[in-house]
């Protein structure tokens, strides 16, 4: 069989904010700058990390951080599309949805290389925890776990929170998914020791690496860096960055550090097909046994 190599970046990034909050224009213009050096290193698949317009907004709760939300299509899409087609790339964004008055979704819009949007997908698990309060700003997503079609192959676009979740990743591989891709916001309070923080961030690889295994697909994460303070005093979030590449057998194909990062690599879209083969986990899944997985737990 022909290999069917397919070059892909992540932009691992900083955000930039305004006294606090998040500028759009500032962060958007990076991502001009990233998606158009990943165009020149041969990208056709670009992935930007989660609400990559600004701040991390969740780490309180208040009807200001509104404001920030846009509707989809909106002025973000719109420019975001412009930037697909003048680089011809597939492009992954997450945007902060403004459905109508009242209704809000963290939500990943996909353009593909000719500008168009291919699709989108609303973040379905919404957490509430310490410094991620996001049940306040977002509606659980209804639109299901749907593959994106692009001219690159069927994307398995999912959402932060929503990689803790096998049943998430195993729906997008039933649907015919060729990757799973996670934009991402994702770290540690300042605070925890040093062993604390290695576990956190270490189950979180181990998560996505899970997903890749038992899927037999290729993973993608892309996570921001950087401290962000806290707007109610808290001590804030050290985002950790390892934005991370996987191949199907959850094998590392490139890895970031915790410092802005354009990671690129080729991933290899037939390895799918072979792991399969090897490890045909679909084909031995006793569906007829699964029905209380439907239950919110077995008494």
């Amino acid at each position: 069989m022909k290999n069917q190599i397919l070059p892909v970046a992540l932009v691992q990034e900083r955000a930039i904010t305004d006294q606090g909050r998040g500028n759009a224009e500032a962060n958007l213009a990076i991502i001009e700058d990233r998606v158009a050096e990943a165009a020149r290193q041969g990208a056709r698949l670009v992935l930007l990390q989660e609400l990559h317009n600004g701040a991390y907004f969740c780490q309180h709760e208040s009807v200001d951080e509104f404001d920030l939300a846009e509707p989809i299509p909106g002025p973000s899409t719109e420019r975001l599309g412009k930037l697909a087609k003048q680089h011809g790339v597939v492009l992954v964004s997450s945007l902060f949805e403004k459905r109508a008055t009242g209704l809000y979704h963290n939500t990943a819009v996909v353009f593909d290389a000719d500008g168009s949007t291919a699709g989108k997908y609303r973040k379905m698990h919404i957490p509430d925890d310490p410094g991620f309060y996001e049940k306040f700003y977002f509606t659980p997503g209804d639109l299901g776990f749907e593959p994106v079609n692009t001219s690159v192959g069927r994307l398995g676009v999912l959402v932060c929170w929503d990689q803790w979740y096998p049943e998430a990743a195993r729906l997008m591989a039933l649907a015919g998914a060729d990757l799973l891709l996670y934009p991402t916001a994702i770290g540690w309070d300042p605070n925890d020791d040093d062993a604390e923080k290695t576990r956190q961030r270490d189950a979180w690889v181990l998560s996505h690496r899970g997903h890749a295994v038992a899927n037999g697909l290729p993973v993608l994460s892309c996570n921001r860096v950087g401290h962000e303070p806290s707007p109610i005093g808290a001590s804030g979030i050290q985002f950790w960055g390892n934005s991370h590449i996987l191949g199907p057998q959850g094998e590392f194909i490139a890895e970031a550090g915790t410092d802005p990062t354009l990671l690129i690599a080729e991933v290899d879209m037939q390895r799918s097909e072979h792991v399969r083969r090897i490890w045909p986990f679909l084909r031995d899944r006793r569906i007829d046994a699964y029905g209380d997985l439907l239950k919110r737990y077995r008494d």
